[in-house]
């Protein structure tokens, strides 16, 4: 991991405060919108037009999965074409080596991603990091947020592709936030917050409100099939891609092992639906996941050797139809 300073890049860990992860807020914000005008944030101009945008991703990252899934739920796959680093990132950060599980770059050839970055600001600086959605008709970065870059995918580009499906409804969108404020900073971002910690009282602080959600979250699952209600929401996809990658990596590597994701008998069944929604599988790459978090993560796991297990098995038969 490392980060640009005025364009140069520089290869350095994360800087805690007070022995706490503190995350970067996402710089490039602007939105695609149907008729080109301005979202919520940024300037408008960045119109939804086929293939116009180019995403680039890593199969192990928990943000960028979250737009691979959008990518893949509402039929985007042939209006917006995609590029996968490779899962080791190192003294380049995310780069494109295909020997190494890349597709490599196929809109600008760079061999990293911090050079994407540097085309859309040659004096860029801050973290590099997945998701990126890229303009190929201005040559810029529209925006590298992930949970805005999914609520483009969500509507945007609806009238080009006919898909109606909406995971962001007006009717639940009270709910949905709501939910997302205790799952980003407790679970998404708080199963970081555990690994990432320097001191003990971080450490205990963020696996206490991480456990403290999951077990809030299990007992919502117990009494409703998802977690905004009866419908699969931006919510669930969002809690989702980190359920998937808990067992296989946050519960040894992030220290997170107070117990796993398959012994909550709600949030277990509870994944292995989402996983099962057709075209959801093969968004997930257990193997790129745990290959990126044990291997290039030195500062956690220094030998980056790669666990063998555990089995993990998301195809089995789930019960969440009991709640219909």
């Amino acid at each position: 991991m490392g980060l640009l300073v005025d364009g140069v890049w520089h290869d350095e860990w994360y800087q805690n405060k007070n022995g706490r992860f503190v995350r970067q807020d996402s710089p490039f914000r602007n939105w695609v919108t149907a008729d080109g005008s301005a979202g919520p944030t940024g300037t408008g101009g960045f119109k939804a037009e086929a293939g116009r945008y180019h995403l680039y991703v890593s199969l192990a990252c928990p943000w960028a999965h979250r737009t691979i899934i959008f990518r893949k739920l509402k039929g985007l796959d042939s209006l917006i074409s995609m590029s996968i680093v490779s899962p080791d990132m190192l003294k380049e950060g995310w780069t494109f080596h295909k020997d190494e599980g890349s597709t490599g770059d196929t809109v600008n050839g760079k061999d990293r991603l911090y050079e994407i970055y540097l085309l859309a600001d040659p004096k860029f600086s801050g973290r590099v990091t997945v998701p990126v959605l890229w303009d190929m008709k201005t040559k810029t970065i529209v925006n590298n947020e992930s949970s805005e870059i999914i609520r483009m995918f969500n509507s945007a580009f609806d009238g080009l592709t006919g898909n109606a499906a909406d995971f962001y409804p007006q009717a639940l969108r009270a709910e949905i936030d709501r939910i997302n404020d205790l799952v980003y900073p407790n679970i998404n971002n708080g199963v970081y917050r555990a690994g990432f910690a320097t001191t003990q009282d971080a450490y205990e602080e963020a696996f206490g409100n991480l456990f403290a959600a999951l077990d809030q979250v299990d007992d919502i699952l117990s009494r409703q099939r998802y977690l905004a209600g009866s419908t699969i929401t931006e919510a669930d996809w969002r809690l989702f891609t980190t359920l998937v990658r808990f067992d296989a990596v946050y519960y040894a590597h992030f220290k997170c092992n107070r117990r796993h994701i398959y012994e909550y008998p709600n949030l277990s069944n509870y994944a292995r639906e989402l996983y099962q929604v057709p075209g959801v599988a093969e968004t997930v790459d257990l193997q790129q996941i745990k290959r990126h978090y044990y291997f290039s993560q030195r500062t956690v796991n220094p030998t980056g050797i790669v666990p063998l297990g555990p089995r993990l098995d998301f195809t089995a038969k789930h019960d969440r139809g009991r709640l219909n």
